[in-house]
């Protein structure tokens, strides 16, 4: 695996797993429609070399209109299908505007998928605001900054979480803005697990 970092963007190059595959197809397709989103969670570590199984991809997507979501819909179930609702209208007024995540997978296959919900609090604006490009083997995606990334690992605090943040933060510790994960580290309250755990 090669990373080079820089401030605009981190580049990678990597043999891809089933994990990288399904975000390339389903990011390319809010590429091409220009919505705003970002990935979080497990898979960012992931992505970055980290060696662990997960079921599923957690992707944050700005909040769109319906017309917008409904063209959205109709490009991403020609590959995926929806496995928790049956239309774009059920999907979009009983799931996304009530602040739950719609799944999609590939068709006939419901493991992996990817969890798609719009921003339900500041940071999954501040996310979206701050996203970090990265270029995978040259396809384009966007991921949660890595200063709040470590962070919210902390908080969610299982021990697979602490090993996602510490694995982020070896891998990029001088790269990054240490006085925003330090301003994260104190709004979410982790400051005495990135010692002990991280640091």
């Amino acid at each position: 695996m090669k990373i080079r970092f820089s401030r605009n963007k981190i580049e990678l190059e990597k043999e891809l797993n089933t994990l990288d595959n399904l975000a390339i197809e389903l990011t390319s397709v809010l590429n091409r429609f220009k919505i705003r989103y970002v990935l979080v969670s497990g898979y960012v570590s992931i992505l970055f070399g980290r060696s662990r199984t997960s079921e599923d991809i957690d992707l944050i997507a700005e909040k769109i209109n319906f017309a917008e979501f409904n063209s959205l819909w109709k490009e991403i179930v020609k590959s995926f299908e929806c496995l928790n609702a049956g239309d774009s209208k059920s999907a979009y007024v009983k799931y996304l505007l009530t602040g739950n995540a719609i799944r999609f997978s590939r068709k006939g296959r419901a493991i992996p998928n990817i969890e798609f919900k719009f921003p339900k609090v500041e940071l999954d604006e501040w996310t979206l605001d701050h996203r970090k490009k990265v270029i995978l083997n040259q396809h384009t995606l966007f991921i949660s900054p890595l200063e709040l990334q470590i962070p919210f690992k902390l908080f969610l605090g299982s021990g697979k979480d602490i090993e996602d943040a510490r694995h982020l933060y070896r891998l990029f510790k001088e790269e990054m803005d240490l006085g925003i994960l330090s301003e994260f580290n104190k709004k979410l309250k982790v400051e005495h697990i990135f010692r002990e755990y991280v640091q």
